[in-house]
């Protein structure tokens, strides 16, 4: 039973929305980091956050397994791309401590949702 919730169309809207949070967060607080930044860790912080859900989008759109299980596989790479730059912003005073905290509480569910999938 548990099983089919991880695969149903109500486990992947979750997720998907989830995921659509956490990159609007990113795009809040990467306003805030220096300005010389902004082609450095704003940007790349940007572009993982987004490619966790268009990856994730892409590959449910393809409509075939093999393709999907590749597209979360990316997905879940970017993950853990963010999860390092929110971790390196937090050590160069970029984000607050709260502004962590949130940000890894949702990369660690995103991952564990997005693991389930690909398991």
């Amino acid at each position: 039973m548990k099983g089919d919730f991880m695969k149903s169309e109500i486990f992947r809207k979750l997720l998907q929305l989830k995921m659509d949070n956490y990159v609007h967060l990113v795009y809040k607080i990467t306003k805030d980091f220096p300005s010389d930044e902004r082609f450095g860790a704003t940007s790349q912080l940007r572009r993982s956050s987004l490619s966790i859900i268009l990856n994730f989008i892409e590959g449910f759109a393809r409509n075939n397994d093999k393709v999907y299980n590749n597209f979360l596989k990316i997905s879940y790479g970017s993950l853990k791309e963010a999860q390092y730059l929110i971790d390196f912003s937090y050590k160069e005073n970029y984000i607050t401590e709260n502004q962590y905290t949130t940000c890894f509480n949702s990369i660690d569910e995103i991952g564990k949702m997005l693991w389930t999938l690909i398991k």
